[in-house]
């Protein structure tokens, strides 16, 4: 049989984390983080020789299928949700869309950005939204690609379009939608923000550039601020990191001491056996155990700093 008929089989019994080489999960970082495209990912993950697997079934696996991550259905009444539009001065468009989801009730609620990867508003993140929401918070969630049209459907072309936008207007636009959220009608005026991967940078870019405004940040493997920026930053920050991320955790040592000198109230969690982007169950990176005990405390976070 050749790589593609292995691949097919795999694809179809399902491969489990524990059966994908380290090396073709390093390869799909960076495919993800746009180091390598998706044909020379597939092809350099084809070459290499797996025991009794398929590198390429392995790295076909990894792509992610969107309907494993939907936990909360569109249409749950607990939440009510809907897309807006909001005035974003300084950003790539002057306009940002985002996904708003509020619980059932008339509020006000403690409210929760949440911030996407590097390809813009997938389905993975807007069901993020609806899990805080279920929960008892406002959540938004931006579209970083409004501005060129918006998240198309696909990781790959909104993996292009965002590394194609002004990147500080990207963030600009992020803070914007933090500021919108924060002033919100339904809002009680107590701010976190939660992020993964790009997003998770943007976390500890936000808690240093809002300062006082923001109450509670919650980075997912994200890189760590410029450590200059740490004295800015008085929101508590709960910090999940994959074990095997040695690129987002080698920016972290610098950044902890940062925050100790600057007195910031933080934890980081390390969570051993994981793969960047474990809390995403669109792919089999997701490590279940990691994600629920991660996602627990990060409500917990949310619960005790925005109340």
């Amino acid at each position: 049989m050749n790589d593609t008929s292995a691949a097919a089989r795999a694809a179809q019994r399902g491969i489990t984390q524990q059966e994908i080489d380290q090396r073709v999960f390093d390869l799909y970082d960076e495919y993800c983080h746009g180091r390598i495209d998706r044909r020379e990912f597939l092809a350099r993950a084809a070459a290499i020789a797996v025991a009794g697997g398929s590198g390429l079934a392995m790295a076909q696996a990894l792509l992610p299928s969107y309907a494993r991550a939907q936990t909360i259905s569109f249409t749950d009444a607990r939440l009510k949700g809907s897309y807006v539009t909001y005035p974003s001065p300084g950003g790539n468009s002057g306009t940002m869309r985002g996904y708003l989801v509020q619980p059932a009730g008339s509020g006000p609620f403690p409210a929760v950005l949440v911030v996407h990867e590097n390809r813009g508003l997938n389905p993975y993140i807007e069901d993020v939204a609806r899990r805080l929401a279920v929960e008892g918070f406002l959540a938004l969630a931006p579209d970083g690609l409004y501005p060129l049209g918006g998240y198309p459907g696909n990781d790959d072309d909104g993996r292009e379009l965002q590394a194609k936008l002004d990147q500080a207007k990207l963030r600009a636009d992020l803070l914007n939608g933090a500021r919108f959220l924060k002033a919100h009608a339904l809002s009680t005026k107590k701010l976190g923000v939660t992020g993964f991967c790009y997003g998770g940078g943007i976390v500890n870019y936000l808690a240093a550039t809002l300062g006082g405004e923001l109450q509670a940040g919650v980075p997912y493997y994200g890189v760590a601020a410029d450590t200059a920026s740490a004295a800015n930053i008085r929101a508590p920050l709960l910090c999940h990191l994959a074990e095997h991320d040695e690129r987002i955790n080698a920016t972290y040592p610098a950044f902890e001491a940062a925050l100790k000198a600057a007195g910031v109230s933080y934890q980081i969690h390390v969570y051993p056996g994981t793969q960047h982007g474990f809390h995403n169950d669109s792919t089999p990176r997701y490590d279940e155990a990691a994600a629920k005990l991660s996602w627990q405390r990060t409500l917990s976070h949310f619960k005790t700093h925005l109340a």
